[in-house]
């Protein structure tokens, strides 16, 4: 067992590569062992292009070994026809009769049957091998399709004394209370998870751009809180740059200004019920499967109230404001704790 777990492991490091190119698919690592000596390895990079499988079968150099080596696989492969050819196919035409898979897939489309479709041909299939690690890997994929919601994280920074923001401020400009280091991991993030939420408040008094514009990778699609269109028409989130979705009290929503276009679209939604359930159903409903809520306080809130989260991730800076809005309290197991060049972060796990 010591053996596959060690080829599983290096799979799910080869599917890390994927992080944020590969929505709405999973990330997924491969490697093809014959005699404990990995011939081949890959792992999916895009949606609309090759699996890990396929990748890593097609990098060994001399297919005629293929039959005598064992495939390993962080999820289950595919058994059906998407944009690519089903991988079991694949895997069964190849002759390779020994697969060792880290974890089942979720999606309705797989769920079991790549499994099946391998052990029908003949295949010894182990599963679940590293597996906690690998649904991990997948904490995202796995949330959209077992719990029809995004994979929910927050975050915020606060001050060495416990404030996100000072009580009153003098221009449209952010109060940073971390460093360049913090700010640049933030944008690192940004590009890894599929949205960005913040509430009105937030655009009033910052008027933020939540871009990547500090790291190279796809920008989130913005999800603006904006119950009464209390948003300055020169705010960067409505510069039509990004996909951008609004959501505001429903008869505005009715009433809006400027129809909904391709990157700026409006969704009604019921202030005086469960906002964050229904904020989840809208993300869901148009694909999106993690979500970094970025606040302010009042917005954070909401998610903690409603037990909507999974992922918390606070830095506390050096500065002191001494009074202002304080930063909200939440609890949960503290998952890892990490200093950057004078900043304290600290990453909680709803459990």
């Amino acid at each position: 067992m010591k053996i596959h777990e060690k080829y599983i492991k290096k799979c799910i490091s080869l599917a890390r590569n994927g992080l944020g190119s590969t929505y709405p698919n999973p990330m997924v690592g491969s490697v093809v062992v014959h005699n404990n000596k990995i011939i081949g390895e890959g792992w999916h990079q895009k949606a609309g292009l090759p699996h890990a499988e396929v990748n890593a079968i097609n990098s060994v150099k001399d297919p005629a070994l293929l039959p005598a080596s064992t495939i390993y696989v962080s999820l289950e492969p595919c058994s059906h026809y998407g944009k690519t050819p089903p991988c079991s196919d694949l895997i069964i035409a190849k002759g390779i009769k020994k697969v060792v898979i880290g974890t089942v897939d979720p999606f309705a489309e797989v769920a079991g049957r790549g499994i099946k479709k391998l052990m029908d041909a003949g295949c010894e299939v182990a599963v679940g091998i590293e597996e906690q690690e690998c649904r991990e890997l997948n904490k995202r994929f796995f949330t959209f399709h077992q719990k029809q919601r995004p994979y929910i994280i927050l975050k915020w920074a606060q001050t060495s004394d416990g404030f996100i923001a000072p009580a009153e401020k003098q221009n449209r400009q952010p109060a940073w209370i971390t460093n360049q280091a913090s700010k640049q991991l933030v944008h690192k993030w940004r590009a890894e998870e599929q949205a960005i939420l913040v509430g009105t408040n937030t655009v009033v008094a910052d008027n933020p751009k939540l871009n990547t514009r500090l790291w190279h990778g796809p920008n989130p699609t913005r999800i603006i809180i904006d119950r009464n269109f209390r948003i300055p028409q020169d705010s960067f989130v409505l510069d039509g740059s990004i996909k951008t979705v609004i959501l505001t009290d429903a008869p505005n929503a009715e009433a809006a200004k400027e129809p909904s276009t391709e990157n700026l679209i409006f969704e009604p939604v019921n202030f005086e019920g469960n906002l964050a359930a229904q904020i989840c159903e809208i993300l869901y409903r148009h694909e999106l499967q993690s979500v970094i809520i970025e606040g302010g306080a009042k917005t954070l809130q909401t998610f903690i109230t409603s037990g909507l989260w999974d992922e918390a991730r606070i830095f506390t800076g050096k500065k002191i404001f001494k009074s202002g809005i304080q930063a909200p309290r939440i609890s949960g197991s503290l998952k890892e704790e990490s200093g950057l060049t004078g900043d304290n972060l600290k990453i909680y796990i709803n459990d």
